[in-house]
């Protein structure tokens, strides 16, 4: 029913987030919690990005294959983050998960992808178009995960 990410730590000098985070992991589950009936209700409610980010994050987690001792977050105190971080063949790898039209590259997924030696970072949402968005960042929709994500770890193809 829920799942919980632990961070991701290593030794650093920031200051990071050591609290876990949890999620509903059903979203139907989620939206009954908050008393959302239809889907006027949850496109106007404050909890549309939280319900978009378990639902995506499931799914990509699901697609991954990742354990629970495999799947955390990383966070900053100084605002940072990145809501999915996992280690395949050698490699890490992130995801952020964005609801909205048009993802584009913050400052927080640049330090993400620096402090964590990302081989790649996805922006998950919920589109219809893969953009580039740097080097080692696309933003893709939901729909596109299998096809660009390699869960084995072995590419890092947007």
């Amino acid at each position: 029913m829920v799942r919980v990410l632990q961070p991701w730590h290593m030794n650093t000098k920031k200051r990071l987030i050591k609290a876990p985070k949890i999620y509903l992991r059903d979203s139907g589950l989620a939206h009954c919690l908050w008393s959302i009936e239809t889907l006027a209700e949850l496109e106007n409610h404050n909890k549309l990005g939280a319900s978009w980010e378990g639902f995506a994050l499931e799914r990509t987690v699901r697609h991954l294959g990742l354990s629970v001792e495999e799947a955390f977050f990383w966070g900053t105190h100084a605002g940072a983050e990145l809501d999915l971080f996992w280690t395949r063949g050698g490699k890490n790898w992130g995801a952020e998960f964005k609801y909205g039209d048009a993802p584009r590259l913050t400052r927080s997924m640049q330090i993400a992808c620096s402090d964590l030696d990302l081989a790649h970072l996805w922006v998950i949402y919920p589109g219809d178009t893969a953009i580039r968005l740097d080097k080692k960042v696309s933003a893709i929709p939901l729909t596109q995960v299998a096809g660009a994500i390699d869960p084995k770890g072995k590419s890092s193809k947007p």
